[in-house]
């Protein structure tokens, strides 16, 4: 940049150029608000002068930059009592020090348009150094088109310049930068945060010579799941020339430092990327002080309302900041009953401290600590950001002495879901995920006890190695029904392009029985696996021509099921429909199949954002007992809760279906959630087991999973050109609690299943400007509570049986919340609130007629 053109005469003249400079950052929704946005602009003039070129190459300059006249103002226009700075002074703002430093002169060397270096001094506060940068970042230019690659204050960037007459526009490749502060996020599409962002300045030249420098950068950051829950921060620069006069002469010397060193020996060259500043929370409340506060909410009778994941997410935002021992004081501190609660808040928050503290808390030798052991093994698999030291505390546990064979298995079964976390952000070679993927992968093969190979199965469909694929090729063909069940739900998760034609000749070879007889459920698995795996026209038509020849139940639960493709136009119905051109496949003798069992799918919530939509099939054993009912919610990621039954037939003297004879009775539950397979509950296992508990049973529902989880997590420092930073925090919470059961009454030859999802979400975005003296931040939030019900009641007192499903959607409240505020290291701040509530109907889900016309049936009969 030439600050000084040589006259024509061969001597320089010296100038003085005097700039007007404002930089200012605004925070608000991206859409903006009437009131205005939150934030503060920060005008001065700016004193520019010549101290020393190199005189064989003109564009190597030295500059002297001093600031004055520096002004602190609103961005908006506000009324008095809504103006966090009226009546104070620039001084009683930054301090005296702070102003003392700000207006203290410094150097910038350039050399071709480029920074090379900015002398200052060490001692001056980070805040100060850093706005100094973000002025010397705007002065960096080409006056040619083209990129190149740039150091400034946020960062090492790739800039591409396009020069037009007189004026040079400067767009930086914001995605290109590398800077000091990476920061975590969600690696998930939908429960994770996106952000946009972009960087222009527009130079006005006369004859080379900056007359006006216009900075814009803006970054909006929106949660996938709903983008009205975003904040938009904008930092403007603004460069003006005023005018000049005769400055001082320049400086002779051989080089920079040597002229530096003459002007003041104290002065240093400080780099221009910018320093991270620690900022110290003044009067803010201890962990401790803040647990007592939240503890109320942290109860388990809270655990369906909002106030719950509100506090759960306030309080990882303290235990972040918190030392191991703090930790450990709360945790030890907490009553029984919230105490689950806050290992799942320290667990989550992820830190080195918190990750120590549940460690030397729990102690794992313990068989009666089961429910605090499990807490924090599924808080470390909903992990938004685990790192390999997770991992690796994990298997330390494991190769330890542990009380509880049931924590045991939860142990291996959350480490594959580790290592898929681990390998989704690119660190699948890390030791440690290396040690566990073997121990896993050779797991099945190294135990001939069925609970351990259903554990290793279960750790590998959490993993979702490709490598894995082989071993459920494997065991799909299995005589133990719970270990294909387990193989044949694992392949479902695939990638269908990982669906080799070796995977789909077994699935069908299952399906179709080549080989060995199998139970119903498992059969249905394996259809499921072969229609959501691309099918061929000849595998369709197979699956068509075997309806009619497969048991009575099964006949009715393959129909629904193609039906239910066709309806739901799903990937496989375009096949499905040419393979049912043919009349042998399709005709009245095989679409007349009665029974009772069904598959239907259908939308829960369409929005702009996100569609999620349900799934739910139910298969039952001809003497009319649930044999599998599995329920699928797919949207801001997959769940599923499944509840299987066998060998009940004996309770009323039926006869079991083929390939069943000899199957223990059982009964039990299993649930995936957002795509991590939880450890399954047994209601029942064995006769003797079922009895006792018939004669015990409450009707209460068996809890499967209950407690708080931390969605979504992204945390990042913005570097903004200008030399402020804004500091953005995006949190999701949930409290959840399912909960299912299965009651059998002899008497009334009934049985009810029912599944019940109590949840309250909680999504909470912050972004704060803080420069120590002076702070603007803006927080968005959105929330819910909601509660879906899945009921079915099969009478089984006449045959065909009767059988009604249920799923129900209470009415349920939202409310969203806008806050921004603006305050002073005194003390002094304002605060503006702006929110709406309003109510999303509750409602009965649609499911086939013949279910609506049966239910009318049953509650007609049981009066």
């Amino acid at each position: 940049v030439k600050k000084v053109k040589a006259s024509k005469a061969g001597h320089s003249i010296p100038v003085l150029y005097k700039f007007s400079y404002t930089t200012e950052v605004l925070l608000d929704k991206p859409s903006g608000s009437k009131e205005g946005s939150a934030g503060y602009r920060i005008s001065s003039d700016v004193h520019a002068n010549l101290v020393w070129r190199d005189p064989s190459n003109k564009d190597d300059q030295l500059i002297q930059l001093a600031v004055s006249n520096v002004r602190i103002e609103p961005v908006s226009d506000r009324p008095e009592k809504k103006n966090v700075l009226h009546g104070a002074t620039t001084e009683s703002i930054l301090g005296k020090n702070n102003l003392d430093a700000l207006t203290k002169p410094f150097f910038l060397h350039l050399k071709s348009g480029k920074t090379k270096a900015i002398y200052s001094y060490w001692a001056e506060p980070a805040t100060i150094k850093n706005l100094k940068r973000g002025l010397a970042s705007l002065l960096q230019l080409q006056l040619n088109t083209g990129k190149v690659i740039e150091n400034d204050v946020s960062g090492r960037c790739t800039v591409e310049y396009k020069a037009v007459k007189g004026q040079v526009t400067r767009t930086k490749i914001l995605e290109t930068c590398q800077t000091a502060e990476p920061g975590f996020t969600t690696h998930s599409k939908v429960l994770g945060v996106s952000r946009e962002s972009s960087s222009v300045t527009v130079f006005t030249l006369d004859d080379g010579f900056i007359r006006s420098a216009v900075a814009e950068e803006s970054h909006s950051v929106a949660v996938n799941t709903r983008s009205s829950t975003a904040a938009k921060v904008v930092s403007r620069q603004t460069l003006t020339l005023l005018g000049k006069e005769s400055g001082p002469a320049e400086a002779a010397g051989k080089d920079v430092s040597a002229v530096v060193k003459s002007i003041d020996a104290k002065l240093a060259a400080v780099g221009i990327a910018a320093e991270k500043v620690k900022s110290e929370c003044k009067g803010c409340p201890s962990l401790f002080e803040h647990w007592q506060a939240e503890q109320k909410q942290l109860e388990p009778t809270s655990l369906s309302k909002a106030t719950a994941p509100r506090s759960f997410l306030a309080l990882i935002q303290s235990i972040r900041k918190a030392s191991k021992d703090e930790i450990l004081k709360v945790l030890k501190s907490a009553s029984k009953t919230s105490l689950p609660q806050v290992v799942d808040a320290v667990t989550s928050s992820q830190t080195p401290a918190s990750l120590d503290a549940m460690l030397q808390f729990l102690n794992f030798t313990d068989a009666k600590g089961l429910v605090l052991q499990e807490r924090f093994l599924y808080a470390c698999g909903f992990a938004s950001h685990p790192s390999e030291r997770v991992l690796q505390a994990l298997l330390d546990i494991y190769k330890g002495k542990i009380g509880s064979t049931d924590i045991k298995e939860s142990v291996v079964i959350i480490m594959g879901a580790l290592v898929h976390k681990l390998c989704l952000k690119g660190e699948c070679d890390l030791p440690t995920v290396v040690q566990v993927k073997k121990m896993i992968l050779e797991g099945p093969d190294s135990t001939k006890v069925e609970s351990e190979v259903q554990m290793y199965l279960l750790a590998l469909k959490n993993s979702l190695l490709p490598e894995a694929i082989p071993i459920f090729t494997k065991y799909a063909e299995s005589e133990v029904g719970a270990y294909s069940t387990i193989a044949l739900t694992a392949l479902q998760r695939y990638d269908v392009g990982l669906m080799t034609s070796e995977v789909k000749r077994t699935v069908n070879r299952v399906y179709h029985q080549n080989l060995r007889i199998y139970e119903k459920n498992v059969r249905a698995a394996a259809a499921d696996v072969i229609l959501s795996s691309n099918p061929s026209y000849m595998e369709v038509k197979n699956l068509l021509l075997s309806i009619g020849h497969l048991p009575h139940e099964m006949n009715k639960y393959m129909l629904s099921k193609i039906q239910d493709i066709i309806r739901f136009n799903t990937p496989a119905s375009k096949v499905m429909q040419q393979a049912m051109k043919d009349m042998i496949s399709h005709n009245y003798d095989r679409f007349a199949k009665v029974g009772s069992s069904s598959a239907f799918s259908g939308f829960m919530a369409q929005s702009a954002d996100m569609t999620s939509t349900y799934s739910l099939d139910i298969l039952y054993s001809g003497s009319g007992i649930l044999r599998r009912s599995n329920m699928n919610i797919y949207g801001a990621s997959k769940g599923s809760v499944a509840i299987e039954a066998q060998g009940l037939e004996s309770l009323i003297a039926a006869t079991p279906d083929e390939g069943e004879e000899d199957l223990e009775s059982f009964a039990g539950m299993s649930a995936l959630l957002f795509d991590v397979q939880l450890r399954p509950v047994t209601f029942f296992k064995g006769y003797s087991d079922l009895m006792s508990k018939m004669f015990s049973m409450t009707g209460e529902p068996m809890n499967v999973v209950k407690g708080l989880i931390l969605l979504s997590d992204h945390s990042e420092v913005i570097q903004l050109q200008s030399g402020l930073r804004a500091s953005v925090e995006f949190q999701g919470g949930l409290a959840i609690d399912i909960s299912g059961g299965m009651e059998i009454s002899l008497w009334y030859r009934e049985s009810k299943t029912s599944v019940n999802n109590r949840g309250a979400l909680v999504v909470s975005g912050n972004v704060t400007v803080d420069m120590d003296f002076l702070k603007a931040g803006l927080e968005v939030s959105f929330e819910t509570e909601s509660s879906l019900d899945f009921i079915t009641t099969v009478q089984f007192s006449e045959y065909p049986f009767l059988v009604c499903m249920q799923m129900d959607k209470t009415t349920f409240p939202v409310s969203e919340r806008l806050t921004k505020y603006e305050s002073l290291s005194s003390g002094k701040s304002v605060v503006s609130r702006k929110g709406r509530k309003f109510l999303i109907p509750g409602s009965e889900f649609p499911l086939h007629q013949e279910n609506s016309n049966m239910c009318k049936r049953v509650f007609d009969s049981s009066w």
